[in-house]
């Protein structure tokens, strides 16, 4: 057994997570899930994206893929949420949690 641990980051688990319960809530099956996720795979490989820590970012572009193709949210809606978070994170001191406005 690897000492390994399967996430890096929080937010990896966090998208592993979500992707499970969008599954299990029926937005799409696991059969559409893969086929996005290895087409996203390949189109980093593609693109030059080395394997270490791409591996997830594919995972939530796959998510943001399905958020808008399965209608839970926009192209418009997303790209504010990104905005915002980053906002939040380059005006919160090291150590603190980021907290967006609400």
């Amino acid at each position: 057994m690897s000492d390994e641990a399967a996430f890096r980051e929080p937010w990896e688990a966090q998208a592993f997570a979500l992707a499970l319960m969008l599954h299990r809530s029926g937005v799409f099956t696991w059969v559409e899930w893969t086929t996005a996720l290895s087409a996203q795979i390949a189109a980093a490989r593609d693109a030059g994206e080395s394997e270490s820590g791409s591996y997830y970012r594919c995972w939530l572009a796959t998510l943001e893929k399905f958020a808008v193709e399965k209608h839970l949210a926009t192209a418009a809606e997303l790209s504010a949420r990104k905005d915002a978070w980053d906002r939040a994170a380059r005006a919160t001191p090291h150590g603190e949690p980021i907290r967006l406005p609400r």
